[in-house]
């Protein structure tokens, strides 16, 4: 890239797409389209939309293609070096703005893992759309991290042992493991009310990676139950226990209705759920509303009761 190309990225910038320059460095930052559009909560399709028409607005290409990866091009690094702080001023100038905002009305976007989205949210959010009617609640489905400084997402949903430390919010719950089986299986086999009990029963175990989970290390060595099927995705070892292949050993926010819970798995380390949110956002009334809900809703439901 000539020195004109530089000279053009640097004086156009006052006329591009602010949400363009947001997708742009997120790309810059993640190499791809697909993680870079679950940052910042937008369809792939949008983000490339978005990077189309920026480097159209630009005239020369901002990204390669390289093995399978976006990389800058010189222009792009250019670019990248002028919009990253730019960007991040903005970025807390809204969430500043908006954290003085009082008034129990708005939109809020919450993050949140499948676990929770697809089970018990529904509930939750129906109830909370009742009692505060002026609040619209957006929902992203992700397993993922989603960026919280660029209010990709207000509050987030999260399943560790400890939140990130540049996150402020509270504890909800303690997500341990526990060993499930349906009610059908439990009628036609041997009873399953303590580990002793499971040699005598089989297994949705674990394959590739998900093997090497702690919590499946002394089932598999120590008690070397029968082995039914095996599967590297926790949601699909969840299916094959709530189908009758065998009993499944799960964290507790994969617990699905037609799941019995028989008995926690003491050796595995204990996770928590918490509600997280940007400290810039924590004097907001909608993002505290929700918060304390979400907190409420699952500290008072029968379905997370042992």
């Amino acid at each position: 890239m000539d020195s004109t190309d530089i000279r053009y990225c640097k004086f156009e910038m006052d006329e591009m797409d602010w949400n363009a320059i947001k997708v742009f460095v997120a790309v810059s930052e993640t190499g791809s389209l697909v993680r870079a559009a679950e940052r910042i909560g937008l369809s792939h399709a949008t983000v490339f939309r978005h990077m189309s028409a920026l480097e159209e607005q630009v005239g020369t290409r901002l990204f390669d293609r390289v093995k399978g990866r976006y990389v800058l091009t010189d222009a792009g690094a250019e670019m990248r070096d002028i919009s990253g702080g730019i960007v991040s001023s903005f970025e807390e100038i809204d969430r500043r703005v908006a954290g003085r905002d009082e008034t129990a009305q708005g939109t809020v976007r919450l993050t949140a893992p499948r676990s929770f989205s697809d089970t018990v949210l529904p509930r939750y959010l129906a109830e909370f759309a009742t009692a505060h009617p002026n609040i619209l609640v957006e929902l992203l489905v992700s397993n993922q991290e989603v960026n919280m400084s660029d209010r990709s997402a207000d509050v987030a949903l999260r399943v560790a042992q400890s939140p990130p430390g540049h996150l402020w919010g509270r504890r909800v719950l303690g997500i341990d493991w526990a060993v499930y089986a349906s009610s059908s299986y439990l009628t036609t086999h041997d009873p399953l009310e303590v580990m002793e009990d499971l040699p005598r029963h089989n297994l949705v175990a674990p394959a590739g990676m998900l093997a090497r989970h702690p919590a499946f290390q002394s089932i598999l060595t120590e008690k070397q139950p029968l082995t039914a099927v095996r599967c590297d995705d926790l949601t699909t070892i969840a299916s094959f226990a709530a189908a009758g292949h065998g009993v499944a050993l799960l964290p507790d926010d994969m617990r699905r209705p037609e799941l019995m819970r028989c008995f926690t798995y003491s050796r595995a380390p204990q996770n928590c759920l918490w509600a997280l949110t940007h400290p810039d956002l924590r004097g907001l009334r909608r993002i505290s509303l929700i918060m304390a809900f979400l907190s409420n809703a699952f500290r008072q439901d029968p379905y997370w009761k042992r």
